[in-house]
């Protein structure tokens, strides 16, 4: 305010120096003490002038670090502690954890907990599958495994032939039944005609020189 009301007087003062010297008339002493007061209030608006910019910054300094600091630092901790609690719901982290710990059967039913929990998610039973051939040395368990998981969920196209081609190969690479693998892809060229998986299990076959 003392700031704006220093600007209207001068600028008063102001139009009454050109009046002055607009009359003709012998005023050099009145126009001398008005240009004076001119000359300290346009003094006294600058440090005015100066006085708000410091208050103005020290107000946004107290604004900023009273409220605007302590929320960007709540969002970053809850950036971060929500990230770290997104890790924690995943439902593979216990499973992981067992086959890091070597642990075959308690990471088979952490995958099992995992398949439930996230029902069209193939990979808890590729995972318990590849446990059981690996370190297991159990690929009849495997087969039974794949089959429960093929069975007993409505697939997508894509996660029901890669379930039905990893089947395929355990039949063959593992138990040496080519019959059982070319059955299973004989299944996925009626399942899934005119598709790239019937020609990849077509084409297998024409391999095996079953077609």
């Amino acid at each position: 305010m003392k700031f704006a009301g220093a600007e209207k007087e001068i600028e008063k003062q102001k139009q009454e120096l050109i009046e002055m010297k607009n009359t003709g008339e012998d005023l050099d002493e009145e126009i001398n003490t008005l240009e004076n007061k001119i000359e300290g209030k346009e003094s006294e608006k600058t440090f005015s002038g100066i006085l708000l910019a410091f208050l103005t910054a020290g107000l946004v300094g107290i604004v900023f670090v009273i409220h605007v600091l302590p929320a960007i630092a709540q969002r970053f901790t809850h950036a971060v502690y929500d990230s770290a609690e997104m890790v924690e719901k995943d439902p593979m982290h216990d499973a992981r954890a067992k086959v890091a710990q070597g642990d075959w059967e308690g990471a088979i039913e952490a995958f099992r907990a995992a398949a439930v929990a996230e029902p069209l998610n193939r990979l808890p039973w590729v995972e318990i599958a590849k446990i059981q051939i690996d370190h297991l040395e159990d690929a009849g368990s495997a087969v039974t495994t794949l089959r429960t998981a093929i069975e007993g969920q409505e697939w997508e196209e894509n996660d029901a032939a890669y379930l039905m081609f990893r089947l395929a190969e355990i039949y063959d690479k593992e138990l040496h039944d080519r019959s059982s693998a070319a059955t299973t892809l004989q299944q996925v060229m009626e399942q899934f005609p005119e598709t790239r998986h019937s020609a990849n299990a077509r084409h297998k076959l024409h391999e095996w020189g079953l077609v």
